[in-house]
């Protein structure tokens, strides 16, 4: 149960960081990027591929941080990035699933 919760708190903590971040990034009211922000799926991608499948608590929290960072960035910011993140993460989960790996 208490694992849950640092997952969750982990989580948190990474989309206020990320909200913070994107707004001392961007001071305008409100901008829809257009563009893919290659960096912040790489971060996305490490965040979800940890969180789901490292089986270790720390690993998996921080995981969970990187992953919120992304996702809690300002509306219209880091949507692509995290559902290509979590994406990739769930094919890895059910690729080391699959093979017994896990």
């Amino acid at each position: 149960m208490l694992n849950y919760m640092i997952y969750i708190l982990t989580f948190a903590v990474g989309s206020i960081l990320g909200l913070l971040y994107s707004y001392k990034q961007h001071g305008e009211p409100f901008v829809a990027v257009t563009d893919f922000n290659v960096p912040f799926a790489a971060v996305s991608t490490v965040g979800w591929v940890l969180g789901f499948n490292s089986g270790n608590v720390i690993l998996s929290a921080i995981g969970f941080l990187l992953a919120g960072f992304v996702m809690g960035e300002r509306p219209g910011y880091g949507r692509k990035e995290s559902a290509v993140g979590l994406i990739i993460g769930i094919i890895v989960y059910v690729l080391l699933k699959g093979n017994g790996m896990m």
